[in-house]
């Protein structure tokens, strides 16, 4: 694996302290970047709680960036209203860990049954709990995600996911990502099966007839080839996966290596 070391001065840190920043330039993890720390003496770290344990209080560590090398104050103010935000949510209880998506419910307008009770022994209250907790849905409320793109830690837009030829899209003004985001919203929400819209008569006018328990695609049968394409990709991702993390760990030994050659031949 091919690497360009770049070592300067980090004034944020005392006299004699070095910055060291690797490139990756080649294989699969080309253009990332790892950052290391050299100490007056020569001594190596790789993290900031290894740094913030070599040096202990006589550097305050609170709003370093590990990554740029310079004092963030504005980092340090917002590591303290997490902590505060954590601490008024522990007070209060357990943390919400509800992942359902930002769909908008809203009171029902349509005219319920009411049923007038008495206290006669001989009366039966019947309730339809279904109705009574059923509350309609916002339509089309994927097209809010609209324009959103995944990007990894740098910062660097994900290269987007491709639809099947067979998925086509329902609704005014619909596109592949619209169609993506409700297909993972339903996977994501529902544990039914996903068909689609299998009534015709939502492509004819879909905010009347749209089922909002299905994504907006027409209806659609995923076959056997479908399945044995999808392992394939599967199994390509786990031999690219697996020769990235040799890799990475054949990288880390020679550097592991080269540093303890280093550090005997300093010694000596």
């Amino acid at each position: 694996m091919i690497m360009e070391r770049k070592r300067m001065d980090c004034p944020a840190l005392p006299q004699g302290w070095k910055k060291e920043e690797v490139i990756r330039k080649s294989g699969l993890s080309a253009g990332k970047s790892d950052v290391y720390y050299y100490s007056p003496t020569g001594k190596k770290f790789r993290s900031k709680p290894q740094l913030s344990r070599y040096l202990g209080n006589t550097v305050d560590l609170g709003c370093f960036d590990f990554r740029t090398g310079k004092m963030m104050p504005s980092k340090l103010q917002k590591n303290k209203q997490r902590l505060r935000n954590e601490n008024m949510s522990l007070s209060k209880g357990k943390p919400d860990l509800n992942t359902a998506l930002p769909i908008r419910q809203t009171a029902s307008i349509f005219k319920q049954p009411v049923t007038k009770v008495v206290n006669h022994p001989s009366n039966k209250v019947k309730t339809d709990l279904q109705r009574a907790t059923e509350q309609p849905r916002q339509l089309f409320w994927e097209k809010r995600l609209k324009g959103l793109r995944s990007s990894d830690v740098s910062q660097e837009i994900l290269r987007p996911m491709e639809l099947p030829r067979g998925l086509q899209s329902v609704g005014p003004d619909t596109t592949d990502e619209t169609l993506l985001s409700a297909i993972a919203s339903a996977l994501h929400m529902s544990s039914a099966p996903i068909t689609g819209q299998t009534s015709t008569a939502a492509e004819k006018n879909p905010a009347i007839w749209l089922n909002t328990s299905q994504p907006l695609c027409k209806a659609f049968i995923v076959t056997d080839e479908d399945i044995r394409e999808q392992e394939e990709k599967v199994q390509q991702a786990r031999r690219s996966l697996e020769e990235a993390l040799m890799a990475d760990g054949l990288a880390r030994a020679a550097e592991l290596t080269r540093d303890a050659g280093a550090e005997r031949t300093a010694s000596a």
